[in-house]
């Protein structure tokens, strides 16, 4: 799958190559997401009105994102109760995102505690720790804001993760990383520019976009140099947890208590969700970048494979 060179200025530098080609060298690449940084970094406090009302007859998330979306419980609703459904959904995915992301921040603190303080590879780190803060207080004020509760997934699932981010491997930090931001990623570039949704979780939504567009960046670079120098035991577990991963994480998005706080059975909710096409397609299409970049440099192979199969996500 992959090849290294010397490099042309010699020494102990090599140039990576994988099946996307040479590898960026790390320095490099962390000083331009620095710079990115530096010029496009938001506090959220200031740069949103959090006191600004709701606006009536606008919704929380765009509709063809709901669950429930074009199910025929969705056509039995009234407007009123698919509005509602979407605010408490938007709330759920906030939960998920501040889970996934003080995950993530342990994972990040793990994968430079023994590399030079002074790299441009561990300032970027630094920084999207920072930004991931920021981001958890963010979508928690936002949680706040919209009246809802918060969502934690599943206790067993929690208690798994605690487990599974104890025993990640670096690459296998960088794959679930990915995983938590680039589906969610997708949604949110949907729902930033719609009219149709509330300005406050439209403002939500862009700076999160504008900042995971470097913490994507920042975990592919780094995933596809971990895929192509790491010892062969540790890719394959990579390709297990990463697709154990992708079950979890299917299983968690969207926490089935919001049917049951919106006036609907659960049990019904939960079966026309899975019987969804559409909610299918959504889930795949959230996902396409992300399978078709872990494809090509190795991951979806074997029973990951398999897993990530049975998670949804992927064809």
């Amino acid at each position: 799958m992959s090849t290294t060179t010397a490099s042309a200025t010699g020494g102990d530098a090599r140039i990576l190559h994988d099946a996307l080609g040479p590898l960026r060298e790390r320095e490099q690449v962390a000083a331009r997401l620095l710079e990115a940084s530096a010029k496009h970094s938001f506090d959220p406090d200031r740069e949103l009105d959090w006191d600004a009302p709701a606006e009536d007859g606008k919704w929380f998330w765009p509709p063809e994102l709901v669950s429930l979306y074009d199910t025929p419980l969705w056509r039995r609703m009234p407007e009123e109760q698919r509005m509602d459904l979407a605010r408490h959904e938007a709330a759920s995915l906030a939960s998920l995102g501040i889970w996934f992301e003080i995950i993530l921040m342990q994972l990040l603190v793990r994968h430079i505690y023994d590399k030079s303080v002074t790299s441009n590879h561990v300032r970027y780190a630094l920084t999207e720790i920072a930004d991931e803060c920021r981001h958890s207080m963010m979508f928690a004020r936002l949680i706040g804001r919209n009246g809802t509760p918060a969502y934690p997934v599943p206790r067993r699932y929690h208690d798994m993760a605690r487990v599974m981010k104890t025993v990640s491997t670096t690459p296998g930090s960088f794959a679930a990383t990915l995983l938590g931001e680039e589906i969610l990623d997708w949604m949110q570039r949907l729902t930033f520019p719609d009219e149709r949704v509330q300005p406050l979780v439209r403002g939500v939504t862009r700076i999160h976009v504008v900042e995971e567009a470097r913490h994507v960046r920042y975990a592919r670079e780094e995933l596809r140099r971990q895929m192509v120098t790491s010892p062969r035991w540790e890719r394959e577990l990579t390709r297990i947890t990463c697709g154990q991963t992708a079950r979890v994480f299917s299983l968690c998005f969207i926490n089935p208590a919001v049917y049951e706080n919106v006036g609907l059975r659960r049990e019904e909710a939960v079966a026309q969700v899975r019987a969804s096409g559409h909610r299918r397609e959504v889930m795949r299409s959230g996902a396409r970048r992300l399978t078709d970049f872990l494809d090509d440099i190795g991951v979806l192979r074997g029973a990951g494979r398999a897993l990530w199969k049975s998670s949804g996500l992927l064809a």
